[in-house]
């Protein structure tokens, strides 16, 4: 599902950037590096606004990404039909739809095992 316009997705890339300079402390900090992941797996995703977070998609949303006070949390909309071989899902393990990957302070994730379910969320969306 694309947005039409630039001006949209503009709109949308410059609220996730106030909202990632507004948490201004490791939060915003992991937001970023997870958004340059995302792009990184898909050059061409679009940075939506919705239900007052960042949200990517590419023939549908890919995930959201939600910051709480101990968490940054990216829930994969179609999580439980992705292979998660690294185990990076943490949260919402027993919904039928949505998994999701909780980052506290200090924690990193695997770059590598994260684009590629971002790119298998993508291929899942395109498929239909």
């Amino acid at each position: 599902m694309k947005k039409s316009g630039a001006s949209q997705g503009q709109a949308s890339s410059e609220l996730i950037s106030k909202r990632i300079a507004e948490l201004g402390d490791w939060r915003g900090e992991t937001l970023t590096r997870m958004r340059q992941l995302i792009k990184e797996a898909d050059p061409n995703v679009v940075e939506e606004w919705k239900w007052d977070n960042p949200v990517w998609s590419h023939d549908g949303i890919i995930c959201t990404g939600e910051s709480y006070k101990k968490a940054v949390k990216l829930t994969f909309i179609k999580g439980a039909s992705l292979k998660d071989p690294a185990r990076l899902f943490n949260s919402s393990l027993d919904g039928n739809a949505r998994r999701a990957i909780d980052i506290h302070e200090g924690e990193h994730v695997d770059a590598s095992a994260f684009k590629a379910l971002v790119r298998q969320a993508i291929a899942l969306n395109s498929a239909g």
